[in-house]
């Protein structure tokens, strides 16, 4: 059976393709092999944070980006938020705003 991707919402979907066209092509190759063998590509393509948040992991010439996720029932993935890695560590505000969506998906 095949997996789903959605979007917590119409933003997130045109940040993601706003990203620089390296990553964007990245985010697209690793998106379809999501698609037909789940959402756990394991490292460097992918990781568990914990809760049922992960993250895509992009690097590419034009730098880092990270798209955060979660899975649902029905294999079904959904994408909470990107940014691009100006840092080693991920920003703690980028990490809230992707946790406080999480929240809201698992809620509704």
């Amino acid at each position: 059976m095949n997996y789903s991707i959605t979007y917590y919402n119409e933003a997130i979907q045109a940040d993601i393709l706003k990203l620089p066209p390296t990553l964007l092509a990245r985010y697209l190759s690793l998106t379809e092999r999501m698609l037909v063998v789940g959402s756990n590509l394991g490292e460097p393509h992918t990781k568990a944070f914990g809760g049922g948040l992960f993250e895509l992991r992009l690097k590419s010439s034009e730098g880092i980006g990270r798209v955060f996720y979660c899975t649902l029932v029905g294999q079904r993935i959904v994408m909470l938020h990107s940014f691009v890695k100006k840092t080693q560590k991920t920003p703690s505000q980028e990490l809230s705003i992707a946790l406080q969506r999480l929240k809201e998906i698992k809620n509704a």
